[in-house]
């Protein structure tokens, strides 16, 4: 399949992912467009602003035949946070095409996604190094 991934959150974070792709173009459709985590926003504007660029990317892919299979990488920070209206991405999705494979990763996922997806998988955070006041690791996290 060919496969698209659009980054909600991370933003300009030197990640393995970014690396990755970066060093095997061709791979994958790779977009990141989110500006950093927006849970500590200084520009709440800004932060609508980008993920509005990526959802508007993102219904790009999403209707591109040349793709089979889209990533909406922390869309669902997105959306806890309000920062796009969850009404216009569960219209928008009911109505995509019924081939186009999706997945929208992100804690805490809406109720209204919930009941859209054919396939729910939840990842529960046991125990985590922030809690004990770590930073981020390279190489970990990013």
């Amino acid at each position: 399949m060919r496969v698209a991934i659009v980054q909600y959150v991370k933003g300009r974070w030197e990640t393995g992912e970014k690396h990755f792709f970066r060093e095997n173009p061709g791979l994958i459709a790779f977009e990141v467009m989110g500006e950093g985590f927006t849970w500590d926003t200084q520009d709440r504007a800004r932060d609508i602003a980008a993920a509005r660029a990526a959802w508007e990317r993102s219904k790009a892919l999403i209707v591109d035949p040349d793709y089979d299979f889209v990533i909406l990488d922390e869309l669902n920070i997105v959306l806890r946070n309000d920062t796009l209206p969850i009404v216009e991405i569960v219209e928008f999705l009911k109505a995509r095409p019924l081939d186009k494979h999706i997945c929208i990763t992100g804690r805490d996922a809406r109720p209204e996604l919930l009941e859209l997806a054919d396939l729910i998988t939840e990842f529960k955070e046991v125990k985590h190094p922030y809690k004990a006041g770590f930073k981020a690791q390279k190489g970990v996290e990013y």
